[in-house]
């Protein structure tokens, strides 16, 4: 069942709205990994409550208890569940988004003001962080529910609605709070399927549908020696620096083609079947479409099944950075006291945090002894999640299918995203239902970086998809 034409003239009817309306999001500030936006985040949660409630939905914003960063300990930003409907009858979807950013300074190389959004004079891009990850597809929600609330016209299924302040930082407190309310007689109880709109395509050109996630453990190796820092001309050849342990540390961990070197955590992935290899054979993807996205021609490889494998099926391992060193303009010759490496890796089934981080633990001791230095190495883990995969074949993923033909006239990829929702598995297991990714986004919107994007047209149509998944989902539910 397509959604009405009226819906779908709506959304068109009301565009620079609804683009209004996320320049509103996209101006808070809400990084969760920086403690100074704490309260920027706790702001974006009651912005959003405010906007839900005033579309109907019956909210409540949950408190997920304290933690510690950076050393400080901070309060956790509310999560906030919703409902609206409790049609027996109908289909009950959960969707989830999360209200957090990554952080972003002009400095960091944007173009523009990263917290104020921008449309593109000439294409409509809508620039700003949080566009497309995951502030343009939490709006595009609200606009769904802005027509069915301004023609009061009941939604075609029943919505429990779990949006987050802390997915950017590995969804603490929220496992606990989904465990809880799935339930007999929770928050979450009788939810059929659930629908996250938090990834993206492939590509610029073809919708998809995604139906595994890689998960990930993060680390952060600390090397300290002497009691300050000291000057490279009086100490230099005389001590052992930290700085030179850290580095032939990191250096260890994977090689210029991504190919990890910690023995055994490649190991645990068994070799792709050849039904598997003909889903990544048939994908709308390039390599010319990796190397436009990245901005170089850098990609690993000229094969496109080993590349589209290397970002979805296989785990990875990148060095993200290094604090406590020297990086300003200038030339300072100092050896520094203490310094700390950031790396990550993605992983798949059946890998999780608790099977690669005693691997990941035991190497690095291994390699810094080798190393035969007299500094100290602290070995700590930041966050992490497993991954997940779904089956592609669930009448939820039929729905979003039929939707995507609806709306983009294409059928879409399957795919499989090389990066993390830590939540995602605890809804599948907890709930025991089918958990759908349907991506608003393009492989181009720069998630994570400078000059994060939405295309105008994705964040339109994207809102046309979300309302018409919903038609379909209940026309499925009265068929089958």
């Amino acid at each position: 069942m397509p959604a009405p034409p009226e819906f779908l003239k709506f959304i068109d009817d009301n565009a620079d709205a609804f683009i209004r309306r996320l320049g509103e999001a996209v101006a808070i500030p809400s990084v969760s990994s920086d403690a100074s936006h704490r309260g920027d985040v706790v702001k974006m949660a009651h912005w959003l409550n405010g906007q839900l409630k005033d579309l109907g939905v019956d909210t409540k914003l949950v408190d997920l208890g304290k933690h510690v960063m950076d050393g400080q300990e901070l309060d956790l930003p509310p999560a906030i569940l919703g409902s609206i409907g409790n049609d027996p009858k109908k289909k009950t979807v959960l969707l989830y988004g999360h209200f957090d950013v990554q952080p972003a300074l002009k400095s960091d190389g944007w173009d523009t003001e990263p917290f104020k959004l921008v449309v593109h004079p000439t294409n409509g891009q809508l620039i700003g962080r949080g566009s497309t990850d995951d502030k343009g597809p939490i709006l595009g929600w609200l606009n769904v529910l802005q027509y069915h609330a301004d023609n009061k016209k009941e939604l075609p299924v029943n919505l429990k609605f779990c949006f987050e302040g802390m997915e950017e930082s590995g969804s603490e407190g929220l496992d606990d709070v989904v465990k809880k309310e799935a339930q007999p007689g929770g928050y979450f109880s009788g939810v059929d399927c659930v629908c996250i709109s938090d990834n993206y395509w492939l590509n610029t050109r073809t919708p998809v549908l995604t139906y595994g996630l890689r998960g990930l453990t993060y680390f952060k190796l600390t090397v300290s020696g002497p009691a300050r820092d000291l000057h490279s001309g009086v100490f230099g050849r005389t001590v052992h620096e930290p700085m030179t342990d850290l580095v032939m540390l990191l250096s260890k961990l994977v090689d210029n083609r991504g190919s990890i070197l910690i023995p055994g955590v490649e190991d645990m992935v068994p070799p792709p079947t050849d039904e598997e290899r003909a889903i990544y054979e048939r994908l709308d993807y390039s390599i010319s479409d990796i190397e436009a996205s990245a901005g170089a021609s850098i990609a690993v490889s000229s094969e496109k099944v080993e590349v589209l494998m290397g970002r979805m099926r296989y785990p990875s391992l990148s060095i993200h950075g290094i604090e406590g060193a020297f990086s300003e303009a200038g030339a300072k010759t100092v050896i520094p006291a203490k310094v700390s490496g950031k790396f990550s890796i993605r992983l798949v089934p059946p890998q999780t945090p608790e099977l690669v981080d005693p691997l990941v633990h035991a190497y690095l001791k291994s390699e810094f002894a080798k190393l035969g230095t007299k500094n100290v190495l602290l070995i700590e883990g930041l966050h992490g999640g497993k991954p997940w995969v779904t089956d592609y074949n669930h009448w939820n993923f039929e729905a979003a299918k039929l939707a995507t033909e609806a709306v983009y006239q294409k059928t879409p990829d399957l795919t499989r995203e090389g990066g993390s929702i830590p939540v995602t598995l605890t809804f599948a297991d907890s709930l025991g239902v089918n958990v759908l990714l349907l991506p608003m986004g393009r492989g181009d919107d720069g998630a994570h970086s400078t000059n994060e994007k939405l295309d105008r047209s994705n964040f339109i149509q994207g809102s046309k998809l979300l309302g018409t998944y919903l038609y379909e989902l209940a026309a499925l539910a009265g068929r089958k």
